[in-house]
């Protein structure tokens, strides 16, 4: 048997399928990731405003139903200032994140707690006007 020595042996990888898998799956997380975000879900009302750093962020939210959460864990109005200062280390700005449909005066009690204990740095969550026709 002879061995055919006319052609050469081609080397090269073709890399185009892994690069297209790749960028495929990256698109896939890239629309997931926005979509597995959780937490208290609430109406925001409408509102222009500049935005702030979520990393130093304690979120304080009151749910359609008058069900008050901070940090996405849920509490009643007696203990709120006791879990309040437990989770707020004295330099977090605090974010009210109010349903639209709550009443103002609850609004208003947790903001005067909040501020009772310290708070300098307070600002409310809003949607842009733009999101809320989005809906």
């Amino acid at each position: 048997m002879k061995r055919s020595r006319g052609k050469t042996l081609n080397q090269e990888m073709n890399l185009t399928n892994m690069i297209d898998v790749v960028f495929s799956i990256l698109i896939v997380f890239m629309i997931s990731a926005p979509l597995m975000s959780q937490g208290v879900k609430v109406d925001l009302p409408k509102a222009e405003a500049p935005t702030m750093e979520q990393e130093k962020l304690l979120k304080v939210s009151i749910t359609k139903n008058d069900e008050l959460y901070i940090a996405d864990m849920k509490v009643d109005i007696q203990s709120f200032n006791g879990v309040f200062k437990s989770l707020w280390n004295g330099e977090m700005a605090v974010v009210i994140n109010a349903d639209e449909t709550v009443n103002y005066g609850l609004v208003m009690k947790v903001v005067s707690a909040v501020q009772k204990a310290g708070v300098t740095k307070l600002g409310f969550l809003t949607l842009s006007p733009k999101e809320k026709l989005g809906k």
